[in-house]
Formats: C-alpha cells, sequence, structure tokens
C-alpha cells in the first residue's frame, strides 16, 4: 500500500522560502514517480515538479522552473521541494502523488498524500 505523507507547508512573505517533504517508503520511490501538484482556491490540480523513480530525471510546470526544485534523500525516504523566491499566485494547498506514469497529468497519479497548505501573504 502507498502511503505519502506530506509536511513543512506555512504562511510565508513574498520572496521566502519553504521546503516541503514527502515522507513514503523506499518501496514507494524506488518504484514510482512522484510528483507535486497544488491546487488553489476555485482552480484545478496544477501540476508542479516530477523526479523520477531512478532519481535520474525531473521536470517543472513553467511558473515554477528556476524557483522550485524537487529531489530525493539519499536514504530514499522522503522527497523534496524546495520553493524559492515565493509569489502569491503560489498559494495553494500541496500534494505529494505517485504515478507508475511518467506524466504530469493528475489523473494518471492514483496515489495522493492529504496536502499541506502554503500560503504566501504580500
Amino acid at each position: 500500500q502507498v502511503q505519502l505523507v506530506e509536511s513543512g507547508g506555512g504562511l510565508v512573505q513574498v520572496g521566502e522560502s519553504l521546503r516541503l517533504s514527502c515522507a513514503a517508503s523506499r518501496y514507494t520511490f524506488s518504484n514510482y514517480h512522484i510528483a507535486w501538484f497544488r491546487q488553489a482556491p476555485g482552480k484545478e490540480h496544477e501540476f508542479v515538479a516530477l523526479i523520477t523513480r531512478t532519481g535520474g530525471t525531473t521536470s517543472y510546470a513553467d511558473s515554477v522552473k528556476g524557483r522550485f526544485t524537487i529531489s530525493r534523500d539519499s536514504g530514499g525516504n522522503t522527497v523534496y521541494l524546495q520553493m524559492n523566491s515565493l509569489k502569491p499566485e503560489d498559494t495553494a494547498v500541496y500534494y505529494c502523488t505517485a504515478s507508475y506514469a511518467y506524466s504530469t497529468r493528475g489523473a494518471d497519479y492514483g496515489y495522493w498524500g492529504q496536502g499541506t497548505q502554503v500560503t504566501v501573504s504580500s
């Protein structure tokens, strides 16, 4: 069973940084591609970033490229989303997700965490 647990959200000011964490078993991260999605109030889920199960390839939405970095720890139990230069439009609930498919579509991700709120205040 795949269980994903996010943490690290909070309230920050424009331009500040946050690091989100997604904890799961080493089996999960070895067998599934992991992506972060976000959902702002009244909007659809939006792809943010993806890291492959090998950790060798990453992909980012244009809106976060150059500001966000997705990575895995050496122990293979945690995936991170480092978010720098945060903007008010980054405000959303952020979800860690897992899929066998290398995809930026939320519909391809069958496993979702409970989400963590990120609020960027101006």
